[in-house]
Order: structure tokens, then C-alpha cells, then sequence
């Protein structure tokens, strides 16, 4: 004698209420559920069930949150990759987004600490600053502080600074951009970020520090780009280098 199968369970049932108002859009990327007795009241469920539901939508990886904070929509957040050196305006529109920017600076500038680090300059050394808030589909998606060692930053007047892609810019005067050391971290939004990206002080933020190398291996930019992780973030690919030696046998 055959059983017929029993229906869903309440919490599977109200996932998959709750993953539709996602997918639809009605629940956009960073909205903050209501809370648990806001739900509980309106399915008429147990609070149990909805905390069964929440924590498989953030297996899911649809939400985000917990510990006393209310779940909140986790963007579809657009991967940019690191295994190879491509100019953000390029990956954009790979995505099928509108790459966009407004300089906010372009002058020639004492260097950091950190620039003439990477840039291999003595301290006291010029560089051409940009500052630039970089769009995706018209929305700030990312802050851009570039320094250049001198010879290339002068091609970046306030006018060129403006164009789309450096990297292109560049490219089409002979300046060969090709490879890049990335270092990523988090980071909280200073005023300053705060105020240009649109977010609260001390919001997290995704931060890569980039050295830029010409063609001949020489370093040419240091940047520090942060960027909004509700509409990017960053992937990379890598491989096991060959089998890996024994060193050691056991009997």
C-alpha cells in the first residue's frame, strides 16, 4: 500500500514565499526584512518557523545578518576578477553595465607614504593625483584614488583624467599598462567615503590597493579603490601548481 506524500513542511512553504518576493524584486538588494513576530503575525507560523526559513535563505546566500540584527537582501553583486589585469570601464561592460565617473581631482601632489612605497620614488616625490567616483548603470559604485609617477600623469589633465578607462587613454599614447598586484581587504567608510559613496561612516567597504606596472615592469600607479560590496565584489581563479611531492613513506 502506497502513502501519498504529506505537504511541504510551514518553514519550506514560507521560504519559498520569502525567495519570491526576492526574486521579483519586491524585496530589492539591501532591504531589512520585517522582524520575526512581523512575519510570524503575518504567515500565522511559529517563530520557530520563520527562523528555520532565515536560516536557510542565508545558506542560500539571498540574505545576510543575525545575532540581534534583522536579515538583510544580499545584492546579486557582479564578480570583477583578479586573475587578470582588466580595466574596470572593460569589465563593466562585459557585465552588460554602463561603466560611469566623475573626477573630483586631478593635480600634481606630494606622493604618500604608501605611494612612493610601491611607486619606488624618494620621499618628497610628485605624483598626478585622481580622485574619481566610479558608476555602475548611474549609481556610485566605487572610489578611486589614483597616484601616477609623473611622466604618465601628465597625459591626465583635468579634461583627459575624465575619459572612461585611463588604461585605454593610456594605451592609445603608447603607455602600456599590463599587469597589476592586487591586495584586498574590508575596510569602514570614512567621512570623506561616506559622504562621496552615499553610505554611513564606518560602513564596510571593499578595499583593493593596486600597483600598476608599464609594459617594461616599472611601476606607474597606486591606487586605493573602495568599493560598495552590495554591487561588486572580486573573484579569483587559481590552480594546484603540479602534484605535490611525498616526504615521507609509511609501512
Amino acid at each position: 500500500m502506497s502513502s501519498q506524500p504529506g505537504p511541504p513542511p510551514l518553514h519550506r512553504k514560507l521560504e519559498a514565499e520569502l525567495r519570491s518576493r526576492i526574486s521579483t524584486g519586491r524585496w530589492r538588494a539591501g532591504t531589512s526584512l520585517p522582524s520575526e513576530a512581523a512575519l510570524s503575525s503575518e504567515f500565522g507560523v511559529s517563530r520557530g518557523t520563520v527562523r528555520q526559513a532565515l536560516t536557510s535563505l542565508r545558506d542560500e546566500g539571498l540574505l545576510f545578518g543575525g545575532r540581534g540584527r534583522r536579515p538583510t537582501v544580499r545584492s546579486g553583486a557582479k564578480s570583477q576578477p583578479l586573475s587578470t589585469f582588466l580595466p574596470f570601464a572593460e569589465w563593466a561592460r562585459q557585465e552588460n553595465l554602463n561603466p560611469g565617473q566623475r573626477t573630483l581631482e586631478a593635480a600634481r601632489r606630494e606622493a604618500s607614504a604608501e605611494a612612493c612605497c610601491a611607486l619606488e620614488l624618494p620621499d618628497g616625490a610628485f605624483v598626478v593625483n585622481i580622485l574619481r567616483l566610479r558608476l555602475l548603470d548611474g549609481e556610485a559604485a566605487m572610489l578611486e584614488r589614483s597616484s601616477f609617477v609623473l611622466d604618465v600623469g601628465r597625459y591626465l589633465a583635468d579634461s583627459h583624467a575624465g575619459t572612461e578607462s585611463i588604461v585605454e587613454f593610456l594605451g592609445e599614447r603608447g603607455i602600456w599598462l599590463e599587469s597589476a598586484h592586487h591586495t584586498v581587504d574590508a575596510i569602514a567608510a570614512s567621512t570623506a567615503d561616506a559622504q562621496l559613496l552615499g553610505v554611513d561612516i564606518g560602513a564596510p567597504l571593499l578595499r583593493e590597493r593596486r600597483t600598476t606596472y608599464d609594459s617594461g615592469g616599472r611601476p606607474v600607479e597606486y591606487s586605493d579603490d573602495r568599493y560598495l560590496p552590495t554591487l561588486t565584489n572580486f573573484s579569483i581563479e587559481n590552480r594546484v601548481r603540479g602534484p605535490v611531492p611525498l616526504t615521507g613513506q609509511r609501512a
